[in-house]
């Protein structure tokens, strides 16, 4: 894990898709949202994002557990697209977040994660909204142990 700062996260379009369920549904809704931009022969600006609503360890277990969870994934588009009732194209909001980058498989993620929400509690912030992690490279590309998932938490 890399160090953790605040960093102030710009606004940028997405087309996106949301269903609930439990996390391994995050390949298969990246895959289909990069296909129906292929498809539309949108311009994408970035790597896809997968937008956790469940923000702490307890409610990402129960939720996975259960299968509630809220899995929303995006890709970063530049040309004016449409979305339809199923991909929703808005944005991303802006604001303050702690940042922090995890190297290693996606399921070794929660040492990270369990750091992450230590510090923010240490600097007396508060979490203020859905948790983000952002794929810049490509687990069929990569080994596992070079696997890089950047996360960004709204903190206040």
């Amino acid at each position: 894990m890399d160090d953790i700062s605040i960093v102030e996260v710009a606004g940028r379009q997405v087309i996106g898709i949301k269903k609930t369920g439990t996390y391994k549904l995050i390949p298969e809704l990246l895959l289909k949202v990069y296909e129906y931009t292929v498809k539309k022969k949108m311009v994408i600006t970035g790597p896809p994002v997968f937008i956790c609503h469940e923000i702490s360890p307890e409610a990402v277990m129960e939720a996975n557990e259960k299968g509630t969870a809220v899995v929303e994934v995006v890709w970063p588009v530049s040309s004016t697209v449409k979305g339809t009732k199923e991909m929703k194209v808005y944005e991303l909001p802006v604001g303050k977040m702690a940042n922090t980058i995890h190297y290693g498989p996606y399921e070794s993620c929660e040492s990270t994660y369990l750091k992450l929400f230590a510090w923010i509690k240490e600097k007396g912030l508060m979490i203020s909204g859905p948790i983000r992690e952002v794929y810049p490279n490509d687990p069929r590309e990569v080994p596992p142990e070079k696997i890089i998932t950047e996360i960004f938490v709204p903190v206040s």
